[in-house]
């Protein structure tokens, strides 16, 4: 590939990782809450997963540290400076792990499975670490013991349906994905 082929390749990459940054954020708009603790169901990993397919790992986690950090700057909140790192910068950077099933048989499917189990990872580390102090004795008529099952429970609440989500919809946007030129 030529010097300018190449640099007319990294300008697409990042014009498309702009756009799907775009359009995460104004999916991150359209939100169901998950009961009364936070989380929600979101559609924002769904343009970072297919950015991350289409051009890999390098340029999804950039794209996803970018939303990351601009959805906490215009919309986010957090306990502490950790907590923007962990509940936003690092944990939607993580989504663009997608990108290691590019090109790869089932890359629809393994990719937004590795993407959100990823963040679904980083979220589970801050609630141990961030979110200690605030785990309740009941939660969802249970009685919380465990730091670690509680982070499980609640972040499980929320991740779960948005992977499920991501999922079926990237499976969905596979074929029409493959017609379009890099």
């Amino acid at each position: 590939m030529s010097t300018n082929a190449k640099q007319q390749h990294s300008l697409r990459s990042l014009v498309e990782g702009a756009i799907m940054v775009a359009v995460a954020f104004a999916l991150s708009f359209v939100e169901i809450p998950v009961g009364l603790y936070g989380g929600s169901i979101e559609f924002v990993m769904i343009p970072l997963i297919v950015y991350s397919l289409r051009r890999g790992t390098a340029w999804g986690l950039g794209a996803g540290l970018v939303f990351g950090t601009v959805k906490y700057f215009s919309t986010g909140w957090a306990l502490n400076w950790a907590s923007i790192l962990l509940d936003y910068s690092i944990a939607y950077m993580a989504v663009g792990i997608a990108g290691m099933a590019k090109d790869r048989p089932g890359g629809y499917i393994w990719g937004p499975l590795a993407g959100c189990f990823m963040r679904f990872v980083i979220h589970f580390i801050s609630g141990i670490v961030l979110y200690a102090e605030y785990m309740p004795e009941e939660f969802l008529g249970l009685t919380m013991t465990s730091l670690p099952l509680y982070s499980i429970i609640y972040n499980g609440l929320f991740m779960l349906p948005n992977t499920v989500i991501a999922i079926i919809v990237c499976s969905i946007l596979a074929k029409p994905m493959k017609r379009i030129k890099l």
